[in-house]
């Protein structure tokens, strides 16, 4: 039998786990979203979610792995609901196409590291030649997953969990470095109040719905990434309050990452706080301006630094969505884990080679589908997004909390969350997270995994 391995210590375990949740989608995707959301109204709603709905998920799928010790497929099988592991199957799925598309953004990052530390912020204007220039920047792809196959091919303990003890620190700190740096400069205060003070007449049902699915990306729910992480966690772990920590990384690295980009968004539109950009554009646009608006020396600093940032905020996530599917052949092929990871990391580098070439470079990648009620083409690399982000994730997460609250059953996942958390049972968080688990996000999850599959691929907004 192939060995598993395991987390060392519960330090190294919410370093892990968060740095799992933390991600492009905290340092990219979430400001992007603040800014189309009208600002600080969004945060509020992100906030809510992330500890309402969020938390009672992450808490349920970190029990499932611990009670079985197995990934996301063999954990359905030793509860004895092997009918039930369609929903693993799907959550290793969308970890395989999440990671495919994921891994060419941050081989762009990668790539943009050493266009700013030589100084070259034209490269803002050249963003579309860029991507296009597909064997460079697959080159830059290839080296991230040998990078991150590498730290996953030596295990949980000596691999996993030692990178997240440097990677996560080293996050913080470069992120505090640029903040610091951010609220120097002119009208920085103008992007601080957009982004804190809410204006509640923003919000309208679509920032409503992108938030919670921001939420739930960000924490990397419904793929079964924490399922196999809490299979490495022993049992005098209070999961508990491990999760409320890892939510709680998750959430402050997403609001230090929106306090370091919107001030130099202010920066640079002059306090207008029109520079919010749209998907890629903002990091690899947006910035690189600023950036060269600063100029010199210290455009250069700040510039490598927040790239140098962004690739290790991507290398926590990537580690993750990597050891998900490789868990599973390990434990249900019996494959040699180092053999696992090769094999697992070549075949995502490969089906993410259309992602790679749909920027431009193919035709066919680039205008690979016309969904109903649009009038432009979706990129593969959005196509892949939409289906394992936005369709798969919240379906998975739905079918996780109803399979635990009504087939596992709630005295079952009660017992198991009662392991290191002696004080649990009885306890008011007890009472919500039976709810929370039973009634409140399988509703949610469920509503909205309807609505956007009606609006993504039919055209119809029931709003």
């Amino acid at each position: 039998m192939a060995t598993r391995g395991g987390f060392s210590s519960r330090l190294g375990f919410i370093m892990a786990a968060a740095g799992s949740a933390v991600g492009l989608g905290n340092i990219w995707g979430f400001p992007y979203e603040v800014g189309q959301g009208g600002g600080a109204a969004f945060v509020v709603m992100y906030l809510i979610f992330c500890f309402v709905l969020c938390y009672p998920v992450m808490v349920t799928e970190i029990a499932i792995g611990r009670k079985t010790e197995k990934n996301p497929v063999g954990a359905f099988n030793a509860l004895g609901f092997k009918k039930w592991n369609f929903v693993g199957k799907m959550g290793i799925f969308s970890g395989f196409l999440i990671l495919s598309f994921y891994n060419v953004i941050a081989g762009w990052a990668f790539g943009y590291v050493y266009e700013m530390a030589i100084g070259n912020f034209a490269i803002a204007d050249h963003f579309s030649e860029f991507v296009q220039d597909v064997f460079k920047v697959g080159a830059y792809g290839m080296l991230f997953m040998a990078t991150t196959a590498f730290v996953v091919s030596k295990g949980i303990s000596g691999g996993i969990e030692k990178a997240a003890k440097f990677l996560m620190p080293s996050l913080l700190i470069m992120i505090l470095l640029i903040v610091g740096y951010s609220l120097t400069l002119p009208n920085a205060m103008d992007g601080l109040k957009f982004y804190l003070i809410p204006d509640f007449s923003k919000l309208s049902s679509e920032v409503i719905i992108n938030a919670l699915g921001q939420a739930f990306f960000s924490l990397s729910l419904g793929m079964g990434a924490l399922i196999t992480y809490g299979s490495y966690v022993n049992k005098k772990e209070n999961i508990v309050s491990a999760a409320a920590f890892i939510t709680l990384a998750d959430v402050g690295i997403a609001v230090l990452a929106g306090m370091m980009i919107f001030p130099l968004i202010g920066f640079m539109s002059g306090g207008t706080m029109d520079g919010v950009g749209s998907g890629p554009g903002l990091i690899f646009v947006t910035l690189p301006q600023i950036f060269g608006t600063i100029g010199g020396t210290f455009g250069a600093i700040a510039g490598t630094l927040f790239f140098v940032l962004l690739c290790f905020a991507a290398l926590t996530s990537t580690v993750s969505l990597l050891e998900v599917p490789v868990a599973y052949v390990v434990d249900e092929k019996n494959v040699r884990r180092s053999r696992a990871v090769w094999l697992v990391a070549g075949a995502i580098f490969l089906i993410g080679i259309p992602s790679l070439l749909g920027n431009g470079y193919s035709d066919f990648f680039s205008n690979f589908i016309t969904y109903p009620g649009s009038e432009t083409a979706t990129d593969f690399l959005s196509f892949i997004a939409n289906v394992a982000n936005d369709t798969l994730l919240p379906l998975g997460g739905c079918l996780i909390v109803f399979f635990a609250a009504h087939i596992w059953k709630k005295h079952n996942l009660d017992e198991e969350l009662s392991h290191g958390a002696p004080n649990y049972k009885g306890s008011f968080l007890q009472k919500y997270l039976n709810f929370a688990v039973g009634y409140l996000a399988p509703a949610v999850l469920g509503f909205i995994f309807i609505i956007t599959v009606l609006k993504t691929y039919f055209g119809v907004d029931i709003f």
